[in-house]
């Protein structure tokens, strides 16, 4: 698993306020909250964070994609497909 976070650093405990069934029932199938909320959270912080860098470098990304539009890539000439 990609983790956007330091997997080493220490855990911090903080207060949640779930839905009291779906809690219920997430209990009555062992599941590991904490894990479960880590899990998902790395998911939207890497989400976020290629936002951010798409957000960032969208103007070279744009810059490139003109460039091979009137240009063209090196292997242009080389493809057989």
């Amino acid at each position: 698993m990609n983790l956007a976070y330091n997997s080493k650093a220490p855990k911090r405990a903080t207060n949640l306020s779930i839905n009291s069934d779906l809690l219920q029932k997430a209990k009555s199938y062992n599941i590991n909250l904490s894990k479960s909320f880590e899990s998902h959270l790395n998911e939207l912080v890497k989400k976020r964070e290629e936002e951010k860098w798409k957000e960032e470098n969208l103007q070279a990304i744009a810059s490139f994609n003109e460039r091979v539009e009137k240009q063209g890539v090196f292997s242009d000439g080389l493809r057989s497909f």
